[in-house]
């Protein structure tokens, strides 16, 4: 098994405004865009670094109901075994196994809750660079809002082998860390009632949240919740972007990012902040 089995690799934004897009999270996140090469596909860059990815949403997704929305790549070792694994699990999958020439084999699928991911194998393993969950303009953290977290952990573990980190009870139910190869990379809890539908949310490291949240604001964007104070000195906020896809910050109130949800090391300190949505 590879050691990027199960870790996210990739993320990637379907819009209906793709230039609006590239001027938004320009300002928000402080990242570049440029294209790739022989595609119609923009990526996200800090410095030389490619942190994601640009598409615009087809007609016929939006004519199924496809809303613009962040997904993640999880990186597998067979992506045909992967795809057979999750449809014996309940899940369901969009599109089958299909082969980007010298780039992946990829398959968007979801899981019984219905929260959408991408299964992916690199056709170049030199492709996977090390990933620092602490940069600024990285994605720092990864989290699930389901309808029930303990079967959405289930099948996650058969899937990708996650393993239980730290957990977390209080008013608003459990909060479960979930570690990829030793690291803990993302949390699990039960969505909010005014939550329509299962999905996974992501965090994007910022110097400053409350600075970037005024910037969502200032560029027509929406603050959903925060910002909120977590353990560990840092803070964190959830956000739309103008044209409806959900995002979150996280960091401190200086040039340093928090990568991770930092424990309060007090007894009985909360793992992450208190969403009431």
């Amino acid at each position: 098994m590879s050691s990027s089995h199960g870790r996210f690799v990739w993320y990637e934004l379907m819009t209906t405004d793709v230039e609006a897009a590239k001027a938004f999270y320009g300002k928000i996140v402080g990242w570049d865009t440029r294209e790739a090469p022989s595609s119609r596909y923009t990526l996200f860059t800090v410095g030389r670094a490619s942190t994601g990815g640009l598409i615009n949403l087809s007609l016929d997704a939006k004519k199924l109901g496809a809303r613009p929305q962040w997904v993640g790549y999880i990186s597998v070792d067979d992506v045909d075994g992967a795809v057979n694994r999750v449809k014996e699990l309940g899940g369901t999958v969009h599109i089958p196994p299909t082969d980007v020439p010298d780039v992946s084999r990829f398959s968007v699928v979801a899981d019984p809750q219905m929260a959408t991911f991408i299964l992916v194998k690199w056709s170049d393993p030199g492709r996977e660079s090390p990933i620092d969950p602490g940069a600024l303009g990285h994605v720092g953290w990864h989290e699930l809002l389901a309808i029930d977290w303990e079967r959405a952990f289930a099948f996650y573990r058969e899937i990708f082998g996650w393993q239980k980190a730290v957990a977390d009870v209080g008013p608003t139910g459990a909060y479960q860390q979930f570690s990829a190869a030793g690291q803990a990379v993302g949390g699990m809890f039960n969505k909010p009632a005014a939550a329509p539908v299962a999905f996974w949310l992501y965090y994007f490291n910022v110097a400053d949240v409350g600075a970037a949240a005024e910037r969502v604001r200032a560029e027509r964007g929406k603050i959903l919740e925060g910002p909120t104070d977590i353990p560990g000195g840092g803070r964190v906020a959830r956000c739309a972007d103008p044209q409806g896809a959900m995002f979150a910050l996280i960091g401190k109130q200086s040039d340093k990012a928090v990568g991770y949800f930092e424990r309060d090391p007090s007894p009985g300190s909360s793992a992450r902040a208190r969403w009431s949505w």
